[in-house]
């Protein structure tokens, strides 16, 4: 071997400490395989839920009930599923939600825990053992339910926003990331003139961008997936999120939304694809915006736990 080609494969392969061993072939090919087995465990299902959502009638009628393998692919569920009525809004209003939602969310956490992360702000070792105490105690389901309801919040959106806007958890790693800022960076600015806002909005948030894009998803993917609060808050079913549409669906066997029941009756449509094809909608969003985080999420997370 030319002295060339070993100075290449030493630049791409990653640095291995001198104690540890190179891996056997056993071990990578168990690797391999464990890690095959578990893309199989995860994609198998989406594969079937999306192959179901996109597959005509007959198909499903042939497979008697999920199918595996394709035989043709349309896109009827859909349309009618986008084209208005229940499943449409419900959509509308997850989206609206989500995204209020984490403005409201990043807002006050951020806020809340740059102002935990200055030692010398007012009271803050009182807050942040306040709040870290709301990690191990709650009121309990039927105080939260008569505070909601006495601030006049049932059957509003705020409902679905409020009682669950901010996680403690989040705040402190946020509050983790700030702290571990250089603090020159702050104290010249401060020198400079420059007010605790403006070294907030011009200083911590750039250079926190990777923790704020995790922090984001984490509230993003929770308010997208969340149900429980328009169980119990909202009466008025044309206010119901998508992932309430989605239990009325499947767990409670109802053949199809309002509007729709009808084609599935006549045999134009098949209940179990359109209960497919609203789970795929469902999912649709947290798999486009996970790879856009994906590579701020290991600095994000180890950075803002560890520093501080």
């Amino acid at each position: 071997m030319s002295l060339d080609t070993q100075l290449i494969r030493s630049l791409k392969a990653p640095a291995r400490p001198a104690w540890e061993e190179p891996p056997s072939k056993a071990g990578i090919t168990a690797k391999s395989g464990f890690l095959l087995l578990s893309c199989l465990g995860v994609l198998g299902p989406l594969w079937i839920v999306i192959v179901t959502s996109l597959s005509p009638k007959p198909v499903i009628d042939r497979a008697g009930g999920l199918v595996l393998i394709p035989e043709g692919i349309t896109f009827v569920n859909y349309t009618e599923l986008l084209g208005g009525g229940q499943v449409s809004r419900a959509i509308m209003v997850s989206v609206g939600v989500t995204l209020f939602g984490t403005l409201f969310s990043m807002t006050v956490s951020v806020l809340a825990a740059y102002g935990l992360s200055r030692p010398g702000s007012l009271g803050h070792r009182f807050f942040l053992m306040a709040m870290m105490a709301t990690m191990f105690f709650g009121a309990g389901l039927i105080p939260t339910y008569l505070l909601v309801q006495s601030l006049g919040l049932t059957d509003s959106y705020l409902s679905l926003i409020l009682p669950s806007a901010v996680s403690v958890f989040n705040i402190l790693v946020l509050r983790a990331f700030f702290m571990g800022i250089s603090p020159e960076l702050t104290e010249s600015a401060r020198i400079d003139g420059a007010s605790d806002l403006r070294i907030l909005l011009t200083i911590v948030l750039p250079l926190s961008r990777a923790v704020l894009a995790v922090i984001s998803l984490f509230y993003a993917v929770g308010y997208w997936s969340a149900w429980f609060n328009a169980s119990i808050y909202l009466t008025d079913q044309e206010m119901m999120p998508l992932q309430n549409v989605l239990i009325q669906l499947v767990q409670k066997n109802t053949e199809a939304p309002t509007g729709l029941q009808q084609a599935v009756r006549t045999g134009e449509l098949s209940g179990l694809g359109l209960q497919m094809a609203v789970m795929v909608l469902a999912l649709v969003p947290v798999a486009v915006a996970s790879p856009f985080v994906q590579r701020h999420f290991k600095k994000g997370m180890l950075t803002g736990a560890i520093k501080g």
